[in-house]
């Protein structure tokens, strides 16, 4: 399981997300993504592993109380392996990103959702898609030969529909009412 930053900021023309560019010996090095990470064993859980990898990564200190569920998507490479990973809005921290891990990480920089930098994890660009879809659950099932990177003619982004309300008519012609 995975767990990714969406850090946002007001921006001159807009909303900014934070991204990285993976380096070194790492999945999708030379790819911009999402700060992430794994959980640290059985006794972490999802938002203990984001504030401490959002701190490792970044050096942002986000106070759990202000990490927001944002969209969970399964995703499967182009090598078969799958995942989930959980992505998690903040508009709130305190400090300046930077890079704190140059052995896998070698630029750090705010974007705009319309000019979102390339190459790009193909993983990462479908979890921020179904976020700006407001989607809460999406699918994301790479085939083998994909490419790792963002291309938007191997698109594999599936949203799942969220529930609808539910209206129930009276019977007496009283005004319906939502049910959740």
């Amino acid at each position: 399981m995975d767990v990714h930053l969406i850090a946002l900021r007001e921006g001159a023309a807009g909303p900014e997300v934070l991204l990285s560019r993976r380096a070194g010996e790492v999945y999708a090095a030379g790819c911009w993504h999402l700060p992430s990470g794994h959980l640290d064993g059985p006794w972490e859980h999802v938002v203990t592993a984001l504030v401490r990898e959002t701190l490792e990564e970044t050096g942002l200190r986000v106070d759990p109380a202000d990490a927001r569920a944002a969209v969970t998507v399964h995703h499967r490479a182009p090598g078969g392996e799958s995942r989930i990973g959980l992505f998690f809005e903040v508009r709130r921290w305190h400090g300046v990103a930077e890079v704190r891990e140059p052995e896998v990480c070698d630029a750090m920089d705010w974007f705009t959702f319309d000019l979102l930098p390339e190459p790009m994890v193909a993983y990462c660009r479908a979890g921020l898609d179904a976020y700006r879809a407001g989607a809460r659950m999406a699918v994301h099932f790479q085939e083998p030969g994909d490419a790792i990177a963002y291309e938007p003619a191997a698109d594999r982004l599936f949203v799942i529909p969220g529930r609808e309300a539910a209206h129930i008519d009276a019977g007496d012609g009283r005004e319906q009412r939502d049910v959740f």
